[in-house]
Protein backbone atom coordinates (compact mmCIF):
# COMPACT_ATOMS: atom_id res chain seq x y z
CA UNK A 1 0.00 0.00 0.00
CA UNK A 2 1.32 3.59 -0.87
CA UNK A 3 -0.09 6.22 1.63
CA UNK A 4 -0.12 9.76 0.36
CA UNK A 5 -0.38 12.94 2.51
CA UNK A 6 -3.32 14.95 0.41
CA UNK A 7 -2.65 18.68 -0.54
CA UNK A 8 -3.34 21.48 1.22
CA UNK A 9 -3.81 24.56 -0.32
CA UNK A 10 -2.04 27.23 1.45
CA UNK A 11 -4.63 30.40 0.88
CA UNK A 12 -7.68 28.35 1.38
CA UNK A 13 -6.74 26.77 4.81
CA UNK A 14 -5.63 30.63 5.75
CA UNK A 15 -8.89 32.10 4.67
CA UNK A 16 -10.88 29.90 7.20
CA UNK A 17 -8.90 29.84 9.62
CA UNK A 18 -9.24 33.56 9.55
CA UNK A 19 -12.73 33.26 9.22
CA UNK A 20 -12.85 31.24 12.90
CA UNK A 21 -12.69 27.62 11.89
CA UNK A 22 -10.47 25.90 14.16
CA UNK A 23 -7.17 25.36 12.71
CA UNK A 24 -7.38 21.11 12.19
CA UNK A 25 -10.34 21.62 10.34
CA UNK A 26 -9.20 24.48 8.11
CA UNK A 27 -6.52 22.19 7.04
CA UNK A 28 -9.03 19.55 6.37
CA UNK A 29 -11.93 20.95 4.56
CA UNK A 30 -9.09 22.89 2.02
CA UNK A 31 -7.59 19.85 1.52
CA UNK A 32 -11.30 18.20 0.15
CA UNK A 33 -11.67 21.54 -1.80
CA UNK A 34 -13.28 24.30 0.65
CA UNK A 35 -11.98 27.18 -0.35
CA UNK A 36 -14.14 29.69 2.02
CA UNK A 37 -16.27 29.27 5.05
CA UNK A 38 -19.50 30.51 2.80
CA UNK A 39 -19.21 26.89 1.31
CA UNK A 40 -19.37 25.38 4.88
CA UNK A 41 -22.41 27.45 5.96
CA UNK A 42 -25.32 24.45 5.87
CA UNK A 43 -28.42 26.75 6.67
CA UNK A 44 -31.44 25.61 4.44
CA UNK A 45 -31.87 28.98 3.11
CA UNK A 46 -28.41 27.62 1.26
CA UNK A 47 -29.20 24.72 -0.61
CA UNK A 48 -30.01 24.76 -4.13
CA UNK A 49 -33.52 25.67 -5.27
CA UNK A 50 -35.85 23.09 -7.00
CA UNK A 51 -36.28 24.83 -9.82
CA UNK A 52 -33.43 24.19 -11.31
CA UNK A 53 -34.03 20.36 -11.41
CA UNK A 54 -35.43 19.82 -14.64
CA UNK A 55 -39.24 18.68 -14.82
CA UNK A 56 -40.22 19.37 -10.78
CA UNK A 57 -42.48 22.32 -11.83
CA UNK A 58 -44.34 19.66 -14.06
CA UNK A 59 -44.60 17.42 -11.08
CA UNK A 60 -45.68 19.44 -8.43
CA UNK A 61 -48.63 20.83 -11.14
CA UNK A 62 -49.28 16.64 -11.47
CA UNK A 63 -49.13 16.01 -7.84
CA UNK A 64 -51.25 19.35 -6.56
CA UNK A 65 -53.64 17.99 -9.45
CA UNK A 66 -53.97 14.81 -8.00
CA UNK A 67 -54.31 15.96 -4.63
CA UNK A 68 -57.17 18.77 -5.05
CA UNK A 69 -58.90 15.90 -7.04
CA UNK A 70 -58.36 13.19 -4.06
CA UNK A 71 -56.85 10.57 -6.13
CA UNK A 72 -55.01 8.16 -5.32
CA UNK A 73 -51.62 7.98 -4.90
CA UNK A 74 -48.76 4.82 -5.17
CA UNK A 75 -45.29 4.85 -4.35
CA UNK A 76 -43.59 2.91 -6.24
CA UNK A 77 -39.74 2.43 -3.95
CA UNK A 78 -36.77 0.44 -4.25
CA UNK A 79 -35.65 -2.24 -1.58
CA UNK A 80 -32.50 -0.40 -0.07
CA UNK A 81 -32.03 1.97 2.47
CA UNK A 82 -32.37 5.59 -0.04
CA UNK A 83 -35.71 3.74 -0.89
CA UNK A 84 -36.97 2.91 1.75
CA UNK A 85 -36.50 6.69 3.46
CA UNK A 86 -37.07 7.94 -0.04
CA UNK A 87 -40.54 6.24 0.46
CA UNK A 88 -41.39 7.24 3.92
CA UNK A 89 -40.53 11.03 2.79
CA UNK A 90 -43.07 10.94 0.01
CA UNK A 91 -45.49 9.47 2.12
CA UNK A 92 -45.13 11.29 5.16
CA UNK A 93 -44.67 14.88 2.83
CA UNK A 94 -47.66 14.24 0.94
CA UNK A 95 -49.96 13.29 3.64
CA UNK A 96 -48.51 17.19 5.50
CA UNK A 97 -49.56 18.74 2.04
CA UNK A 98 -52.68 17.17 1.93
CA UNK A 99 -52.68 14.02 0.17
CA UNK A 100 -55.12 11.71 1.89
CA UNK A 101 -55.63 8.10 -0.38
CA UNK A 102 -51.66 7.20 -0.22
CA UNK A 103 -50.19 3.78 -1.19
CA UNK A 104 -46.91 2.50 -1.59
CA UNK A 105 -45.60 -0.69 -2.95
CA UNK A 106 -41.93 -2.01 -2.73
CA UNK A 107 -40.41 -4.99 -5.50
CA UNK A 108 -39.36 -7.80 -3.96
CA UNK A 109 -35.35 -8.41 -4.51
CA UNK A 110 -35.92 -12.27 -5.48
CA UNK A 111 -39.36 -12.29 -6.49
CA UNK A 112 -39.87 -9.57 -8.44
CA UNK A 113 -36.28 -8.01 -8.99
CA UNK A 114 -35.37 -3.72 -9.34
CA UNK A 115 -37.41 -1.20 -10.82
CA UNK A 116 -41.22 -0.82 -12.27
CA UNK A 117 -41.26 -3.76 -14.06
CA UNK A 118 -44.62 -4.45 -16.22
CA UNK A 119 -46.15 -6.98 -13.08
CA UNK A 120 -45.33 -3.92 -10.43
CA UNK A 121 -47.39 -1.02 -12.98
CA UNK A 122 -50.54 -4.31 -13.02
CA UNK A 123 -50.00 -4.62 -9.33
CA UNK A 124 -50.04 -0.85 -8.58
CA UNK A 125 -53.31 -0.24 -11.04
CA UNK A 126 -54.99 -3.23 -9.46
CA UNK A 127 -55.15 -1.15 -6.04
CA UNK A 128 -57.03 1.32 -8.09
CA UNK A 129 -54.38 4.20 -7.98
CA UNK A 130 -54.82 6.92 -10.06
CA UNK A 131 -51.27 8.02 -9.56
CA UNK A 132 -47.72 6.16 -9.86
CA UNK A 133 -45.10 7.53 -8.58
CA UNK A 134 -41.42 5.63 -8.35
CA UNK A 135 -38.62 6.82 -5.67
CA UNK A 136 -35.08 5.31 -6.53
CA UNK A 137 -36.07 3.69 -9.31
CA UNK A 138 -37.62 4.41 -12.60
CA UNK A 139 -35.27 6.24 -14.60
CA UNK A 140 -34.83 2.62 -16.67
CA UNK A 141 -38.19 1.40 -16.36
CA UNK A 142 -39.15 1.79 -19.96
CA UNK A 143 -41.34 -1.10 -19.99
CA UNK A 144 -43.08 -0.74 -16.79
CA UNK A 145 -43.84 2.83 -17.11
CA UNK A 146 -45.48 2.44 -20.95
CA UNK A 147 -47.64 -0.39 -19.16
CA UNK A 148 -48.43 1.80 -16.57
CA UNK A 149 -49.87 4.75 -19.13
CA UNK A 150 -51.40 1.89 -20.91
CA UNK A 151 -53.97 1.09 -17.96
CA UNK A 152 -54.62 4.61 -17.56
CA UNK A 153 -51.58 5.81 -14.81
CA UNK A 154 -50.48 8.99 -14.55
CA UNK A 155 -46.73 8.36 -13.62
CA UNK A 156 -43.85 10.61 -12.07
CA UNK A 157 -40.53 9.17 -12.26
CA UNK A 158 -38.68 10.55 -9.16
CA UNK A 159 -34.78 8.82 -9.82
CA UNK A 160 -31.13 9.80 -9.50
CA UNK A 161 -29.28 6.94 -11.38
CA UNK A 162 -27.76 7.07 -14.94
CA UNK A 163 -30.20 6.54 -17.45
CA UNK A 164 -29.78 4.36 -20.70
CA UNK A 165 -30.12 5.57 -24.08
CA UNK A 166 -34.21 5.52 -24.12
CA UNK A 167 -35.96 7.55 -21.43
CA UNK A 168 -38.67 5.96 -20.21
CA UNK A 169 -42.46 7.83 -21.35
CA UNK A 170 -43.45 9.11 -18.08
CA UNK A 171 -45.79 11.92 -17.48
CA UNK A 172 -43.03 13.83 -15.34
CA UNK A 173 -39.45 12.97 -14.70
CA UNK A 174 -37.06 14.50 -11.92
CA UNK A 175 -33.89 13.23 -12.08
CA UNK A 176 -30.28 15.50 -12.31
CA UNK A 177 -28.76 12.81 -14.32
CA UNK A 178 -31.28 12.83 -17.38
CA UNK A 179 -30.36 14.83 -20.59
CA UNK A 180 -30.70 18.31 -20.32
CA UNK A 181 -31.22 19.02 -16.65
CA UNK A 182 -28.86 21.80 -15.40
CA UNK A 183 -29.18 20.85 -12.11
CA UNK A 184 -25.91 21.53 -10.06
CA UNK A 185 -25.94 18.78 -7.74
CA UNK A 186 -25.64 15.74 -9.47
CA UNK A 187 -25.18 13.49 -6.64
CA UNK A 188 -28.32 13.60 -4.93
CA UNK A 189 -29.95 10.50 -3.77
CA UNK A 190 -33.31 9.12 -4.82
CA UNK A 191 -34.26 10.57 -1.07
CA UNK A 192 -32.95 14.10 -1.82
CA UNK A 193 -34.98 14.05 -5.28
CA UNK A 194 -38.21 13.50 -3.26
CA UNK A 195 -37.28 15.56 -0.50
CA UNK A 196 -37.18 18.58 -3.33
CA UNK A 197 -40.28 17.46 -5.41
CA UNK A 198 -42.29 18.03 -2.40
CA UNK A 199 -40.71 21.38 -1.82
CA UNK A 200 -42.02 22.31 -5.18
CA UNK A 201 -45.44 20.93 -4.52
CA UNK A 202 -45.80 22.69 -1.49
CA UNK A 203 -44.81 26.26 -3.69
CA UNK A 204 -47.28 24.96 -6.32
CA UNK A 205 -49.87 24.64 -3.54
CA UNK A 206 -48.67 27.95 -2.28
CA UNK A 207 -49.14 29.32 -5.57
CA UNK A 208 -52.65 28.01 -5.51
CA UNK A 209 -53.45 29.88 -2.52
CA UNK A 210 -54.38 26.16 -0.80
CA UNK A 211 -51.54 27.29 2.41
CA UNK A 212 -49.95 30.46 2.56
CA UNK A 213 -46.50 30.95 3.91
CA UNK A 214 -47.86 30.97 7.92
CA UNK A 215 -49.99 27.77 7.61
CA UNK A 216 -47.77 25.62 5.03
CA UNK A 217 -46.39 22.48 6.75
CA UNK A 218 -42.96 22.18 7.80
CA UNK A 219 -40.99 19.90 5.34
CA UNK A 220 -37.93 19.88 7.45
CA UNK A 221 -39.55 17.44 9.91
CA UNK A 222 -38.50 14.68 6.58
CA UNK A 223 -34.53 15.76 7.31
CA UNK A 224 -33.18 13.40 9.18
CA UNK A 225 -34.71 10.69 6.76
CA UNK A 226 -33.38 12.37 3.86
CA UNK A 227 -29.91 12.42 5.84
CA UNK A 228 -30.43 8.53 6.54
CA UNK A 229 -31.17 7.86 2.86
CA UNK A 230 -28.07 9.86 1.46
CA UNK A 231 -25.60 8.60 3.67
CA UNK A 232 -26.60 5.04 3.46
CA UNK A 233 -26.55 5.10 -0.68
CA UNK A 234 -22.43 6.52 -0.37
CA UNK A 235 -23.54 9.10 -3.11
CA UNK A 236 -20.51 12.04 -2.98
CA UNK A 237 -21.38 14.31 -0.35
CA UNK A 238 -20.94 17.95 -2.62
CA UNK A 239 -22.14 21.31 -0.27
CA UNK A 240 -25.48 20.90 -1.73
CA UNK A 241 -25.97 17.17 0.09
CA UNK A 242 -23.40 17.78 2.46
CA UNK A 243 -26.48 20.96 3.89
CA UNK A 244 -28.86 18.13 3.87
CA UNK A 245 -27.58 15.81 5.62
CA UNK A 246 -26.39 18.31 8.23
CA UNK A 247 -29.75 19.31 9.18
CA UNK A 248 -31.00 15.96 9.59
CA UNK A 249 -28.07 15.27 12.18
CA UNK A 250 -29.28 18.64 13.89
CA UNK A 251 -32.32 17.30 14.46
CA UNK A 252 -31.50 13.74 15.39
CA UNK A 253 -28.64 15.48 17.90
CA UNK A 254 -31.83 17.61 19.56
CA UNK A 255 -34.14 14.49 19.49
CA UNK A 256 -36.87 15.60 16.87
CA UNK A 257 -36.52 12.26 14.69
CA UNK A 258 -39.19 9.51 13.89
CA UNK A 259 -39.75 7.30 16.44
CA UNK A 260 -38.40 4.35 13.94
CA UNK A 261 -34.98 6.92 13.91
CA UNK A 262 -34.93 6.52 17.60
CA UNK A 263 -35.54 2.78 17.72
CA UNK A 264 -33.18 1.65 15.84
CA UNK A 265 -30.58 4.04 17.43
CA UNK A 266 -31.75 2.21 21.00
CA UNK A 267 -31.05 -1.68 19.07
CA UNK A 268 -27.50 -0.38 17.69
CA UNK A 269 -26.85 1.04 21.40
CA UNK A 270 -26.06 4.22 19.73
CA UNK A 271 -26.75 7.59 21.40
CA UNK A 272 -28.55 9.82 19.52
CA UNK A 273 -27.59 13.03 20.89
CA UNK A 274 -24.09 12.11 19.66
CA UNK A 275 -25.59 10.88 16.21
CA UNK A 276 -22.83 11.07 13.11
CA UNK A 277 -22.54 10.06 9.50
CA UNK A 278 -20.93 7.03 10.55
CA UNK A 279 -23.79 6.09 12.79
CA UNK A 280 -26.27 6.30 9.02
CA UNK A 281 -23.74 4.41 7.54
CA UNK A 282 -22.63 1.43 9.79
CA UNK A 283 -25.54 1.29 12.04
CA UNK A 284 -29.05 2.34 10.64
CA UNK A 285 -28.42 1.91 7.54
CA UNK A 286 -27.41 -1.68 7.43
CA UNK A 287 -30.66 -2.56 9.71
CA UNK A 288 -32.48 -0.85 6.86
CA UNK A 289 -31.18 -2.92 4.26
CA UNK A 290 -30.77 -6.19 5.69
CA UNK A 291 -34.48 -6.17 5.32
CA UNK A 292 -34.62 -5.87 1.79
CA UNK A 293 -32.00 -8.15 1.24
CA UNK A 294 -32.98 -11.15 3.40
CA UNK A 295 -36.77 -10.41 3.95
CA UNK A 296 -39.43 -7.67 3.33
CA UNK A 297 -38.59 -3.91 2.81
CA UNK A 298 -42.18 -3.16 3.85
CA UNK A 299 -40.45 -3.98 7.79
CA UNK A 300 -38.28 -0.98 6.96
CA UNK A 301 -40.27 1.47 5.59
CA UNK A 302 -43.38 0.97 7.72
CA UNK A 303 -40.24 1.58 10.84
CA UNK A 304 -39.88 4.48 9.31
CA UNK A 305 -43.88 5.31 8.95
CA UNK A 306 -44.76 4.87 12.09
CA UNK A 307 -45.31 7.35 15.33
CA UNK A 308 -46.00 4.57 17.57
CA UNK A 309 -42.68 4.00 19.65
CA UNK A 310 -43.75 0.29 21.09
CA UNK A 311 -44.35 -0.66 17.07
CA UNK A 312 -40.66 1.09 16.14
CA UNK A 313 -39.25 -0.45 19.25
CA UNK A 314 -40.65 -4.07 17.83
CA UNK A 315 -39.69 -3.08 14.10
CA UNK A 316 -36.29 -1.84 15.25
CA UNK A 317 -35.35 -5.43 16.73
CA UNK A 318 -37.15 -7.05 14.13
CA UNK A 319 -34.89 -5.63 11.60
CA UNK A 320 -31.54 -5.75 14.10
CA UNK A 321 -32.10 -9.60 14.02
CA UNK A 322 -32.33 -9.68 10.01
CA UNK A 323 -29.16 -7.85 10.32
CA UNK A 324 -27.50 -10.53 12.21
CA UNK A 325 -28.51 -13.36 10.11
CA UNK A 326 -27.40 -11.34 7.28
CA UNK A 327 -23.92 -10.83 8.97
CA UNK A 328 -23.70 -14.21 9.47
CA UNK A 329 -24.60 -15.24 5.83
CA UNK A 330 -21.91 -12.92 4.74
CA UNK A 331 -19.32 -14.03 6.46
CA UNK A 332 -19.47 -17.79 4.93
CA UNK A 333 -20.39 -16.10 1.67
CA UNK A 334 -17.20 -13.85 1.76
CA UNK A 335 -14.47 -16.37 2.84
CA UNK A 336 -16.08 -18.98 0.31
CA UNK A 337 -16.43 -16.06 -2.79
CA UNK A 338 -11.92 -14.91 -1.56
CA UNK A 339 -11.45 -18.42 -2.13
CA UNK A 340 -12.87 -18.67 -5.50
CA UNK A 341 -11.28 -15.48 -6.34
CA UNK A 342 -7.70 -16.58 -5.05
CA UNK A 343 -7.64 -19.50 -6.83
CA UNK A 344 -7.93 -17.51 -10.34
CA UNK A 345 -4.38 -16.39 -9.73
CA UNK A 346 -1.36 -17.75 -8.44
CA UNK A 347 -0.05 -16.38 -4.73
CA UNK A 348 2.94 -15.07 -6.01
CA UNK A 349 1.38 -13.02 -8.66
CA UNK A 350 -1.06 -10.35 -8.96
CA UNK A 351 -4.98 -10.64 -9.32
CA UNK A 352 -6.18 -10.06 -12.38
CA UNK A 353 -7.79 -6.72 -13.23
CA UNK A 354 -11.22 -7.45 -12.68
CA UNK A 355 -12.76 -10.41 -10.75
CA UNK A 356 -16.15 -12.27 -10.80
CA UNK A 357 -17.18 -14.94 -8.77
CA UNK A 358 -20.42 -17.03 -8.97
CA UNK A 359 -21.03 -20.03 -6.20
CA UNK A 360 -24.65 -21.77 -6.70
CA UNK A 361 -24.81 -21.90 -2.49
CA UNK A 362 -24.72 -17.43 -2.93
CA UNK A 363 -28.10 -15.74 -1.31
CA UNK A 364 -28.17 -13.02 -3.82
CA UNK A 365 -29.51 -10.48 -1.16
CA UNK A 366 -26.10 -9.99 -0.12
CA UNK A 367 -23.97 -10.04 -3.22
CA UNK A 368 -23.28 -6.69 -3.03
CA UNK A 369 -21.59 -6.69 0.46
CA UNK A 370 -19.72 -9.21 -0.37
CA UNK A 371 -18.46 -7.49 -3.89
CA UNK A 372 -17.56 -5.23 -1.58
CA UNK A 373 -15.46 -7.07 0.87
CA UNK A 374 -13.60 -8.67 -1.84
CA UNK A 375 -13.12 -5.41 -3.90
CA UNK A 376 -11.36 -3.67 -0.43
CA UNK A 377 -9.07 -7.04 0.02
CA UNK A 378 -7.85 -7.14 -2.99
CA UNK A 379 -8.46 -3.84 -4.92
CA UNK A 380 -10.06 -4.60 -8.40
CA UNK A 381 -13.33 -4.30 -9.48
CA UNK A 382 -15.78 -7.08 -8.41
CA UNK A 383 -18.47 -8.59 -9.19
CA UNK A 384 -20.25 -11.29 -7.22
CA UNK A 385 -23.49 -13.57 -8.56
CA UNK A 386 -25.73 -15.86 -7.17
CA UNK A 387 -28.39 -17.75 -8.83
CA UNK A 388 -31.99 -16.14 -9.44
CA UNK A 389 -34.58 -16.83 -7.47
CA UNK A 390 -37.01 -15.79 -9.36
CA UNK A 391 -39.91 -18.34 -10.91
CA UNK A 392 -39.04 -19.10 -14.38
CA UNK A 393 -35.62 -17.66 -14.28
CA UNK A 394 -33.53 -19.97 -12.62
CA UNK A 395 -31.03 -20.42 -15.42
CA UNK A 396 -30.67 -16.58 -14.68
CA UNK A 397 -27.51 -15.24 -12.14
CA UNK A 398 -28.01 -11.40 -10.34
CA UNK A 399 -24.66 -9.98 -10.06
CA UNK A 400 -24.00 -6.88 -8.04
CA UNK A 401 -20.82 -4.89 -8.26
CA UNK A 402 -18.24 -2.26 -6.66
CA UNK A 403 -15.46 -0.55 -8.55
CA UNK A 404 -12.44 1.58 -7.48
CA UNK A 405 -11.02 5.07 -8.50
CA UNK A 406 -10.60 5.56 -11.88
CA UNK A 407 -13.10 2.44 -13.04
CA UNK A 408 -16.38 3.73 -14.37
CA UNK A 409 -18.65 0.75 -13.34
CA UNK A 410 -21.69 1.00 -15.38
CA UNK A 411 -20.05 2.48 -18.67
CA UNK A 412 -18.02 -1.18 -18.42
CA UNK A 413 -21.24 -2.78 -18.58
CA UNK A 414 -22.11 -0.30 -21.58
CA UNK A 415 -19.14 -1.63 -23.23
CA UNK A 416 -19.72 -5.23 -22.36
CA UNK A 417 -22.93 -5.62 -23.79
CA UNK A 418 -21.76 -3.56 -26.99
CA UNK A 419 -19.11 -5.99 -27.62
CA UNK A 420 -21.26 -9.14 -26.49
CA UNK A 421 -24.66 -8.70 -27.14
CA UNK A 422 -26.94 -11.04 -25.55
CA UNK A 423 -24.86 -11.46 -22.60
CA UNK A 424 -26.08 -8.90 -20.81
CA UNK A 425 -29.77 -9.53 -19.80
CA UNK A 426 -30.41 -5.85 -18.05
CA UNK A 427 -27.35 -3.63 -15.98
CA UNK A 428 -27.36 -0.66 -14.37
CA UNK A 429 -25.74 1.67 -11.73
CA UNK A 430 -23.21 3.91 -11.07
CA UNK A 431 -19.35 4.72 -11.35
CA UNK A 432 -18.74 2.80 -8.33
CA UNK A 433 -21.57 0.13 -7.96
CA UNK A 434 -23.70 -1.42 -10.66
CA UNK A 435 -25.78 -4.24 -10.99
CA UNK A 436 -26.77 -6.96 -13.96
CA UNK A 437 -28.31 -9.94 -15.10
CA UNK A 438 -26.74 -12.84 -17.43
CA UNK A 439 -27.51 -16.46 -18.30
CA UNK A 440 -25.29 -18.62 -16.12
CA UNK A 441 -23.77 -20.13 -19.48
CA UNK A 442 -22.69 -16.84 -20.28
CA UNK A 443 -21.03 -16.39 -16.67
CA UNK A 444 -17.24 -17.23 -18.29
CA UNK A 445 -17.93 -14.77 -21.36
CA UNK A 446 -19.21 -11.81 -18.69
CA UNK A 447 -15.70 -12.96 -17.22
CA UNK A 448 -13.27 -12.45 -19.78
CA UNK A 449 -15.32 -9.73 -20.73
CA UNK A 450 -14.99 -7.41 -17.91
CA UNK A 451 -11.30 -8.30 -17.48
CA UNK A 452 -10.86 -7.24 -21.10
CA UNK A 453 -12.25 -4.01 -20.49
CA UNK A 454 -10.49 -3.29 -16.73
CA UNK A 455 -7.18 -4.35 -18.83
CA UNK A 456 -7.74 -1.91 -21.17
CA UNK A 457 -8.76 1.03 -18.56
CA UNK A 458 -6.58 0.35 -15.70
CA UNK A 459 -3.00 0.85 -15.56
CA UNK A 460 -0.62 0.00 -13.12
CA UNK A 461 -1.10 3.32 -11.01
CA UNK A 462 -4.57 2.73 -10.52
CA UNK A 463 -4.39 -0.74 -10.17
CA UNK A 464 -1.94 0.17 -6.90
CA UNK A 465 -3.63 0.42 -3.82
CA UNK A 466 -3.33 3.98 -2.70
CA UNK A 467 -4.34 5.57 0.93
CA UNK A 468 -5.00 9.28 0.78
CA UNK A 469 -4.30 10.98 4.65
CA UNK A 470 -4.10 14.08 6.14
CA UNK A 471 -0.18 13.78 6.94
CA UNK A 472 1.01 14.06 10.91
CA UNK A 473 -1.50 14.44 13.60
CA UNK A 474 0.27 17.71 15.41
CA UNK A 475 -0.01 15.75 19.40
CA UNK A 476 -2.01 18.88 21.05
CA UNK A 477 -4.96 17.68 19.00
CA UNK A 478 -4.84 14.15 20.36
CA UNK A 479 -7.69 14.26 22.49
CA UNK A 480 -11.20 13.57 23.67
CA UNK A 481 -13.10 17.04 22.93
CA UNK A 482 -10.60 17.27 19.35
CA UNK A 483 -12.17 13.71 18.38
CA UNK A 484 -15.86 14.76 19.26
CA UNK A 485 -15.33 17.83 17.15
CA UNK A 486 -13.93 15.88 14.53
CA UNK A 487 -17.19 13.51 14.70
CA UNK A 488 -19.65 16.10 14.55
CA UNK A 489 -18.84 17.47 11.30
CA UNK A 490 -20.35 15.74 7.94
CA UNK A 491 -17.76 12.96 6.40
CA UNK A 492 -18.40 10.60 3.45
CA UNK A 493 -18.30 9.85 -0.05
CA UNK A 494 -16.26 12.49 -1.69
CA UNK A 495 -15.50 14.36 1.48
CA UNK A 496 -13.69 11.58 3.46
CA UNK A 497 -13.78 11.40 6.89
CA UNK A 498 -9.81 12.70 8.61
CA UNK A 499 -7.29 9.79 8.47
CA UNK A 500 -4.00 10.72 9.53
CA UNK A 501 -0.51 9.15 9.03
CA UNK A 502 3.00 9.15 10.31
CA UNK A 503 5.94 6.95 11.76
CA UNK A 504 5.21 5.69 14.83
CA UNK A 505 6.61 3.65 17.71
CA UNK A 506 5.29 0.13 18.23
CA UNK A 507 5.58 -0.89 21.62
CA UNK A 508 3.86 -3.97 22.15
CA UNK A 509 1.11 -5.86 20.10
CA UNK A 510 -0.88 -9.00 20.66
CA UNK A 511 -3.65 -10.46 18.77
CA UNK A 512 -7.02 -10.52 20.38
CA UNK A 513 -10.24 -12.42 19.36
CA UNK A 514 -7.75 -14.49 16.58
CA UNK A 515 -8.38 -11.57 14.26
CA UNK A 516 -7.19 -8.14 15.71
CA UNK A 517 -3.95 -6.99 16.36
CA UNK A 518 -3.75 -4.87 19.51
CA UNK A 519 -1.50 -2.05 20.12
CA UNK A 520 0.54 0.11 22.46
CA UNK A 521 1.79 2.70 20.34
CA UNK A 522 4.40 5.88 21.09
CA UNK A 523 2.72 9.14 19.18
CA UNK A 524 5.18 12.04 19.41
CA UNK A 525 6.55 10.54 22.52
CA UNK A 526 3.67 10.25 24.32
CA UNK A 527 1.57 6.17 24.90
CA UNK A 528 -1.63 5.87 23.03
CA UNK A 529 -3.40 2.71 22.18
CA UNK A 530 -4.35 1.55 19.11
CA UNK A 531 -5.82 -1.17 17.20
CA UNK A 532 -6.02 -2.73 13.71
CA UNK A 533 -9.21 -5.08 12.76
CA UNK A 534 -8.56 -7.67 10.59
CA UNK A 535 -5.18 -7.42 10.83
CA UNK A 536 -2.86 -10.37 11.96
CA UNK A 537 0.49 -9.64 11.19
CA UNK A 538 2.85 -8.31 13.17
CA UNK A 539 4.59 -4.67 12.66
CA UNK A 540 7.63 -3.66 13.28
CA UNK A 541 9.11 -1.87 16.04
CA UNK A 542 8.56 1.75 14.07
CA UNK A 543 5.90 1.69 11.18
CA UNK A 544 4.21 4.31 8.82
CA UNK A 545 0.85 4.31 9.84
CA UNK A 546 -2.36 5.31 8.79
CA UNK A 547 -5.54 5.91 11.31
CA UNK A 548 -8.32 7.30 12.22
CA UNK A 549 -9.03 8.61 15.91
CA UNK A 550 -11.92 7.21 18.20
CA UNK A 551 -12.81 7.67 21.72
CA UNK A 552 -12.74 5.05 24.38
CA UNK A 553 -14.74 4.68 27.28
CA UNK A 554 -13.60 2.82 30.24
CA UNK A 555 -15.07 2.96 33.86
CA UNK A 556 -15.75 7.09 33.16
CA UNK A 557 -12.60 7.88 31.89
CA UNK A 558 -11.84 9.01 27.99
CA UNK A 559 -8.98 7.96 25.79
CA UNK A 560 -8.05 8.42 22.81
CA UNK A 561 -7.25 5.53 20.46
CA UNK A 562 -5.79 5.09 16.86
CA UNK A 563 -7.69 3.05 14.48
CA UNK A 564 -5.40 1.88 12.14
CA UNK A 565 -6.34 1.37 8.11
CA UNK A 566 -2.68 0.94 6.73
CA UNK A 567 0.69 0.53 6.71
CA UNK A 568 3.08 1.05 4.16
Amino acid sequence: MKIEIRDVPPRAAWALEQAGVHPLLARLFAARGVASADELDDGLGRLLPPAGLKGIDAAAVLLADAIAAQQRICIVADYDCDGATACAVGIRGLRLLGAQQLDYLVPDRVVDGYGLTVPIAERVAAKGADVLITVDNGIASVGGVARARELGLKVLVTDHHLPGSELPAADCIVNPNQPGCDFESKSMAGVGVMFYVLLALRAELRARGVIDAASQPKLDALLPLVALGTVADVVRLDANNRRLVAQGLRRIRAGQMPAGLQALFSVASRASQKASTFDFGFALGPRINAAGRLADMTLGIELLLTDDAARADELARTLDGINRERREIEGGMREQAMQIAEGLFDVEDEPPSAIAVFDPDFHEGVVGIVAARLKDRLHRPTFVFAASGAPGREHELKGSGRSIPGFHLRDALDLVAKRHPGVLVKFGGHAMAAGCTIAEEHFDCFEQALQQVAAEWLDASLLSRRLETDGPLPPEYRRPDMVDTLHHEVWGQGFAPPVFSEELEVVSQRLVGDKHLALKLRHQGQPVDGIWFGRTDPLPARALLAFRLEVDEWQGARRVRLLVEGAA
